[in-house]
């Protein structure tokens, strides 16, 4: 795909990004995308990429370090451009700007039902590993989020 180019994130990609999340079932009621793009602003804001054909969203990823591990979260490909090698080239990216930064290993949650992106990784070298995921959540984001 040659008109296809990756960029950080602009502001004035927020509704395209957003929509393209919905498409790919990111979305899920007890987090506000908008206040996770917010957040993701504040930190790590170059590791916040887009990638475009034709101008248009078609491709998502956060990436961030910690200084201890790096973390990939949000990787969203169009439904229309899967299975094309975009969703690959933008992993690419993400684990360079990472490893320039000195992170020695990247990781990722993905939902348990979402077979598809765990097939993904796997095609793009990680691995599952025996481990307990576990969270608490810190603030309660039900009630940010918009009623749709």
């Amino acid at each position: 795909m040659k008109n296809f180019k990756i960029r950080p994130y602009k502001p004035e990609d927020e509704k395209e990004v957003i929509a393209l999340w919905r498409r790919c079932n990111l979305i899920v009621p007890w987090n506000s995308s908008k206040l996770d793009i917010e957040r993701k602003l504040q930190v790590n804001p170059e590791m916040f990429l887009v990638g475009l054909l034709d101008s248009k969203v078609v491709v998502t990823v956060m990436g961030g370090y910690d200084g201890h591990r790096g973390w990939v979260n949000y990787l969203a490909v169009s439904p229309n451009c899967q299975q094309t090698g975009l969703g690959r080239k933008i992993m690419s990216v993400i684990e360079d700007k990472l490893k320039a930064v000195g992170c020695p290993k990247i990781n990722l949650q993905i939902r348990s039902n979402n077979t598809s992106a765990v097939d993904f990784y796997e095609r793009v070298g990680y691995s599952v590993e025996d481990l307990v995921d576990m969270g608490k959540r810190l603030v309660d984001d039900t009630e940010l989020v918009p009623k749709v």
